[in-house]
């Protein structure tokens, strides 16, 4: 496993684990980010990333992206 920041753009990969205290995955969940789902990398800016996930385009900075494992 790797954090998703290590991921390039255009690349689809599937979430393994997520990371971090009960609020963050939370957090995550609510935005889309749970286990076994496909996100694809859109672009990467200064280490933020700009994912799609679902029918969504999201946002998410380093610190974020490195909880999230695939």
């Amino acid at each position: 496993m790797m954090p998703l920041t290590m991921a390039a753009p255009g690349e689809t990969v599937t979430i393994r684990k997520i990371t971090g205290r009960d609020s963050v995955r939370q957090h995550l969940a609510e935005l889309g980010f749970v286990v076994d789902c496909a996100v694809t990398v859109v672009s990467e800016i200064a280490g933020s990333l700009i994912l799609q996930v679902k029918d969504s385009r999201v946002a998410l900075d380093a610190g974020l992206a490195n909880r999230i494992m695939i």
